[in-house]
């Protein structure tokens, strides 16, 4: 599943490439894609409006809309977002085309193709006052870890009198938004902690390490396109895959040198029900 900087890259694409445009027209494939409405809401309430916004909170991409609703797009395990020409070639499982002009009275000059093999992306038009109800998963969410107010007293606190280890800990949606399988092996490295630790015992030093690591694996992967890895299909809007998996030190390298340390091998185990690496010797 794309994470953090892999959907933050993909929202940098729809602000140079989207935002400022008008739908002049909405195409929807498979029914799967708008679930959570229909195809006749998504088509009504994207025909005609004028996108105002790309923002992006943990995984998910929302846009203001001129009409006073938002766009929430959610790439789940195999999405793509897709910017293209108009009548260019489209790849197969494209469920969802936006035809986008630059003013309300102007001719189509681009399209947006969500493409999604397995169907478990979503695209939706909601009414923020009613975010609660139609988008509870939304409203739920934790911290984001790029936002200023994600700080290491905010870690503590999101740490407190909580059970479970430091992975799970992370990849709770609930108490930090955005942060999945490959940054939490890589976070947690750079931290120099081991994934099964227990966030009580952490002194405040050791928090701020983990809120710095947070910060600076999540910022270099976003600067390098985030981490298109060889069983997974994401690319930016342009279709250009990152380069972050490059750069990883742990995550995929079971039974290798530490690249860090050159002592310990990397491990790999099952932690919070996830495929974990780490090294046995730096990680502590």
């Amino acid at each position: 599943m794309p994470e953090l900087p892999e959907v933050e890259t993909v929202r940098r694409g729809l602000q140079q490439n989207v935002v400022g445009r008008t739908v002049k027209r909405v195409e929807v494939g498979r029914e799967r894609t708008v679930r959570r409405t229909s195809r006749e809401a998504l088509i009504d309430g994207l025909t005609g409006v004028k996108i105002l916004s790309a923002n992006r909170r943990g995984k998910y991409l929302l846009c203001d809309l001129d009409s006073g609703q938002k766009l929430m797009m959610h790439l789940r395990m195999s999405g793509r977002l897709i910017i293209a020409k108009p009548g260019s070639q489209r790849p197969p499982h494209t469920h969802v085309v936006l035809h986008l002009a630059s003013a309300a009275n102007s001719n189509v000059e681009s399209e947006l193709w969500f493409v999604d093999p397995r169907t478990f992306g979503e695209v939706v038009v909601f009414d923020p006052d009613l975010l609660k109800t139609q988008m509870p998963d939304l409203a739920n969410l934790g911290v984001d870890p790029l936002n200023d107010e994600f700080t290491p007293e905010t870690l503590r606190e999101l740490f407190k009198n909580r059970r479970g280890n430091l992975k799970a800990l992370l990849l709770n949606q609930h108490f930090v938004a955005g942060i999945g399988n490959i940054y939490a092996d890589e976070i947690l490295h750079l931290a120099k902690l081991r994934p099964d630790r227990l966030p009580g015992r952490l002194t405040n030093v050791t928090l701020i390490r983990l809120h710095g690591a947070i910060i600076e694996v999540l910022n270099k992967a976003v600067n390098a396109g985030g981490s298109t890895l060889k069983d997974t299909q994401y690319v930016d809007l342009d279709g250009q895959t990152g380069s972050f998996q490059d750069e990883h030190r742990v995550y995929g390298r079971g039974g290798l040198a530490c690249l860090s340390c050159g002592k310990g091998r990397i491990l790999m185990t099952v932690v919070a029900g996830r495929t974990t690496c780490y090294c046995s010797a730096c990680q502590h």
